[in-house]
C-alpha cells in the first residue's frame, strides 16, 4: 500500500466514487442496523478523500455473495467500471465485494484495466501494483474461506444435535416442541383425535380417498395454522385430500426422527453456479434415521403397512394389485388382458348401460389392434355367485362385525362432534370475557370485541354455511337416536344368530354317525 497522493491523484477524484453495500441474508436487513450505518458511513469516506460525486448501491441487501443468486446491485457495479467511470469502490471489507473467487479476481481485473482504486476501512489499494494486488488476492482468498469454514461448523453442530435427536426440526401437526419437556403430542384433545380418526379409518377402509370421502361426509374438520407457518394457533376448515396423504406418509407419526432426508444440487446456468434444494434422497442414505425416538400415533410395522397399500392403489402402475373403481362393472380397474398384460378399461353400452371390458391402450398409445372386447354381464355374475357362495358360511360374522364397525363409527362421530362443541363452547367464553374485560367507553375497541362475540356465541361461521356447533350438536342428537336403534339391531342380530346356530348344531347332531347308529 502508498501513500494517499499517489494512489488518488486528480484524474480517478475527478470521477465518480461507489459505495457498495450488502448483507447476507433477509433477517439480517431489519435487525443488524448497525452493520448497515457503518457501511453508509463509508459516504463520509469518500468525502475526505477528495471524492465530490458518490453513489450508494444497496441493491443486493438480503442477497449472498456466495455466487450463487443473482446481485443485480454487483452487475451495476460491474457495468459502470467497464464504461470507466468508476474512480474508486468503497467497500466496508472484502467479504461484502464478494465471497467467492470467481466475482473478486473479476472486480480487481477491471479495476486493474481502468484504472480505479478499492477503498476500505484500512486503507486505499491498487489493483495495478503487484504488492497491492497481492493483499487484496489474499484478502478475498480470506473471505471466501471464512464462508466455508463458518458453514462446515454450523453443518457439523447440526449434524451432531441431529444424530443425538435433539436438533428442533420442523415437526407436523399434532407434535409441538416443549423448553422442559422437549418433544411431544400436541396437548389439544381435538387435534390428536383428528390424526388419530385418519390412521384408524384407512385401517378401515384401505384408501386416501375413502378417508376422505368419509370425513367430510361426516363434516370432521381439519386444523390448519392460522398464519400459515407456526404451530401456535389454528382455524378448523374442511379437510383436503392432501391432508390426508401427508399424514399416511409422513413417518413422524411413526416415532421416527429423521434427518438428511434430501440433498443440494448445483447447476452451471450462464456461467454461474445455481443450487437448487429438497431433492429426495433414498431412505437407506438418510443421516439420520432413529425409531421409537418419540411418542408416534401409529407403530413403524404399520406405517409399512400404509406404504404398501398405498402403493397398491396406485392406478395405473404396472404389477400392483388394485382396488375397486366406481360404475356398475364388478371387476373394473381389477381384471387384465392375457395377450399384453395392461389392465382393461370398461365402457358401458345400450340403452340400459352394461359394460363391456376391452383391452384398448395398444389402440389409444400405439394405433394397433384391441387385443379383446367382452360383455361383461355374464363374467359379473359368475363372478358375483361365487363371492356369495364363498361368504355364506361367514354371514352371521360378518352381520356381527358389520354392527360392531357401525357401533364404533357414532362412537368416533359422536367423539369427534363433542370436541368440536367444546372448542366452540371455549371460544365463545373467550369472547364473552374478552368484551366483559373492555372499558366500555372505548367504542372502537369494544364494538370490535361485542361482534366477536355475537359470531361465537351464535356459531355464525360463514352466512352460507352452518356453524361448527351446530353441526357438533346435530351429529350429537342424530347419535343418540342412531345409538337406540343400533341397541335394538344388536338385539336381534343377538337373537337371531343364537338361533342360527342352534339350529346348525342340531342338524349336526341329527346328521352324526353316532346319532344315525342309535336310531337303527
Amino acid at each position: 500500500m502508498t501513500t494517499h497522493d499517489a494512489l488518488l491523484p486528480a484524474a480517478v477524484l475527478q470521477r465518480k466514487a461507489v459505495v457498495y453495500v450488502r448483507q447476507s441474508t433477509p433477517p439480517q436487513v431489519q435487525p443488524n442496523l448497525e452493520s448497515q450505518r457503518r457501511q453508509y458511513e463509508l459516504v463520509d469516506v469518500a468525502r475526505r478523500s477528495g471524492f465530490t460525486d458518490i453513489d450508494v448501491i444497496d441493491d443486493d441487501l438480503g442477497r449472498t455473495a456466495s455466487g450463487t443468486v443473482e446481485r443485480p446491485g454487483f452487475d451495476r457495479l460491474v457495468a459502470a467500471l467497464c464504461a470507466g467511470q468508476v474512480g474508486a469502490v468503497l467497500c466496508l471489507d472484502a467479504s461484502r465485494l464478494a465471497r467467492n473467487g470467481r466475482d473478486w479476481h473479476h472486480l480487481l481485473e477491471l479495476c486493474g484495466l481502468v484504472d480505479a482504486r478499492v477503498i476500505d476501512l484500512d486503507g486505499v489499494y491498487d489493483p495495478c501494483r503487484p504488492n497491492d494486488r497481492l493483499l487484496l488476492g489474499m484478502k478475498g482468498s480470506i473471505s471466501e474461506f471464512e464462508l466455508g469454514i463458518i458453514r462446515s461448523r454450523m453443518y457439523e453442530a447440526a449434524r451432531s444435535k441431529a444424530k443425538r435427536g435433539e436438533l428442533r426440526i420442523s415437526i407436523p401437526i399434532g407434535y409441538s416442541w416443549d423448553r422442559h419437556i422437549g418433544l411431544g403430542l400436541d396437548p389439544d384433545r381435538r387435534l390428536q383425535e383428528v390424526i388419530r380418526l385418519v390412521f384408524q379409518k384407512f385401517r378401515e377402509l384401505g384408501s386416501a380417498r375413502q378417508v376422505l370421502l368419509w370425513m367430510a361426509s361426516q363434516n370432521v374438520h381439519f386444523p390448519y395454522p392460522s398464519d400459515g407457518r407456526t404451530l401456535t394457533s389454528f382455524e378448523w376448515r374442511p379437510i383436503r385430500y392432501r391432508n390426508v396423504i401427508s399424514i399416511l406418509k409422513n413417518l413422524f407419526y411413526a416415532g421416527v426422527y429423521a434427518y438428511g432426508k434430501s440433498e443440494k444440487r448445483t447447476t452451471i446456468i450462464d456461467g454461474r453456479a445455481r443450487k437448487s434444494y429438497g431433492h429426495r434422497k433414498p431412505m437407506g442414505t438418510w443421516e439420520v434415521f432413529i425409531q421409537d425416538h418419540h411418542e408416534g400415533y401409529i407403530s413403524w410395522a404399520e406405517y409399512e403397512r400404509n406404504q404398501e397399500l398405498l402403493a397398491g392403489n396406485a392406478y395405473g402402475r404396472v404389477g400392483d394389485t388394485k382396488s375397486g373403481r366406481g360404475g356398475r362393472a364388478l371387476l373394473a380397474g381389477l381384471i387384465c388382458c392375457a395377450r399384453c398384460g395392461r389392465r382393461l378399461s370398461v365402457l358401458y353400452t345400450g340403452r340400459y348401460p352394461r359394460p363391456v371390458y376391452r383391452c384398448e391402450q395398444p389402440n389409444v398409445q400405439l394405433g394397433q389392434r384391441r387385443c379383446l372386447t367382452v360383455a361383461g354381464k355374464r363374467i359379473d355374475e359368475t363372478i358375483a355367485v361365487e363371492m356369495l357362495r364363498a361368504v355364506t358360511p361367514m354371514a352371521i360374522e360378518a352381520a356381527e362385525e358389520a354392527e360392531r364397525m357401525l357401533r364404533d363409527e357414532d362412537q368416533d362421530r359422536r367423539r369427534i362432534a363433542e370436541l368440536e362443541l367444546q372448542q366452540a363452547q371455549y371460544d365463545a367464553s373467550l369472547a364473552e370475557r374478552r368484551y366483559a374485560a373492555c372499558d366500555p367507553d372505548n367504542r372502537l375497541i369494544a364494538a370490535q370485541l361485542e361482534k366477536a362475540w355475537k359470531t361465537a356465541a351464535s356459531g355464525l361461521a360463514l352466512p352460507d354455511k352452518p356453524s361448527i356447533a351446530v353441526l357438533a350438536f346435530q351429529n350429537m342428537s342424530g347419535d343418540r337416536d342412531q345409538e337406540s336403534r343400533n341397541g335394538r339391531h344388536s338385539f336381534e342380530i343377538d337373537v337371531l344368530a343364537r338361533h342360527a346356530r342352534g339350529k346348525m348344531r342340531a342338524n349336526s347332531n341329527l346328521s352324526s354317525p353316532l346319532r344315525d347308529e342309535n336310531c337303527r
